[in-house]
């Protein structure tokens, strides 16, 4: 088992349901009123992240609602105290040097709880609409390589000056640079060649989307192989979770989640006409039924609460150390994982932890 500890993080509700669009037990909402209060409910339940994806338009039906994620990120720095914030970025809409003066802004809000998740985008019309045009998908992840290193290197202060292929940085430096560590977290999203090349590079947190334990194993082994000039690679993964006091239950209500998002066909088919063939991510998600985003259900957190312990265990054992959740309904389903399924992975640890004690005490 990974020896960091085990974290549980929500995805915060910037384009609404994460499953169902036409469910009645979940309205749309994607309001700053709605996201606030989901993130200070799950601050005091105990999660320890929040991940705010960064959308300009909606990219699944451009005519509703979509929350902007930098500034709901820091407002929700403001008014947080404990729980990390992340805010998703796509290094197209801003010059590193803005973005890195805006990460400090929010690292010094947060007391040194904020991090980036660098993206490399999906949705074409949100920056072929723009006028910024949408790249070729390596050459996306050449361009958000590039980005990165100015912005990890301003975000830890350094007086930069660069020239490379897009940008040409001359003499610059932040202040404030980070008053509490040596930068900001940077997380990266993607599985193509090129995003693991980016992640093993310039990363400390590689977001792995929703997937069964044995191929998120591989996807470990294969990075966490690649030489690093800095701490060892850690690991998150994107899971929706539907768990119950039963595992026919919890089947039951899953059934209930894929009856609601088949309504949701025509909005998949935008999605889909819009989205870069070779993002791997969308790849992936066609290989099986699942309800949520990033891999949703994929991942197998369906069942009793006994068994949605023990997989999330598994994936720790495996490396895992960030569950970024989805549920549905959101607040209602965020609360009894709170109850019923982080004290039992709480418990199994606590147990593990005293017979490796016992052991060794044994072996002496």
């Amino acid at each position: 088992m990974t020896a960091r500890p085990l974290r549980f993080g929500i995805w915060a509700l910037v384009h609404g349901p994460r499953a169902a669009h036409h469910d009645p037990e979940e309205p749309y909402d994607a309001s700053w009123e709605r996201n606030r209060d989901l993130v200070l409910a799950a601050e005091r339940l105990g999660y320890d992240s929040t991940l705010v994806a960064q959308h300009t338009i909606n990219p699944h039906q451009e005519d509703l609602d979509q929350l902007e994620a930098w500034s709901a990120a820091a407002a929700l720095a403001a008014l947080t105290s404990r729980i990390e914030i992340i805010a998703a970025i796509k290094p197209y809409l801003y010059h590193p040097v803005v973005l890195a003066k805006m990460a400090l802004g929010i690292e010094n809000i947060s007391r040194g709880r904020f991090a980036i998740n660098l993206v490399n985008a999906w949705n074409k019309p949100e920056l072929e609409k723009a006028g910024i045009g949408f790249a070729e998908h390596d050459a996306r992840y050449a361009y958000g390589r590039e980005w990165i290193s100015v912005v990890s290197r301003l975000m830890q202060g350094e007086r930069l000056t660069y020239k490379g292929e897009h940008f040409d940085v001359r003499d610059y430096a932040l202040r404030p640079a980070d008053l509490y560590r040596q930068r900001p977290l940077i997380y990266v999203g993607g599985e193509s060649e090129p995003a693991r090349a980016l992640v093993a590079d310039h990363g400390d947190v590689w977001f792995i989307n929703g997937q069964p334990l044995a191929d998120v194993a591989a996807l470990i082994a294969d990075v966490a192989a690649r030489p690093r000039l800095s701490a060892p690679l850690r690991f998150g993964l994107s899971a929706f979770v539907v768990a119950r006091q039963t595992n026919d239950e919890a089947q039951a209500a899953y059934r209930r989640l894929l009856e609601l998002a088949a309504k949701d066909a025509p909005m998949r088919a935008i999605q889909k006409q819009n989205t870069d063939p070779k993002v791997v991510m969308m790849q992936t998600m066609q290989k099986s039924a699942r309800v949520g985003s990033n891999g949703g259900t994929a991942a197998g957190l369906v069942g009793s609460y006994d068994e949605v312990a023990s997989r999330i265990l598994a994936f720790h054992t495996a490396g895992i150390e960030l569950f970024m959740l989805q549920f549905q309904p959101f607040e209602a389903e965020m609360e009894r994982f709170a109850r019923e399924v982080i004290p039992r992975v709480r418990q199994a640890q606590s147990a593990a932890a005293a017979d490796g004690t016992a052991l060794l005490a044994g072996s002496r």
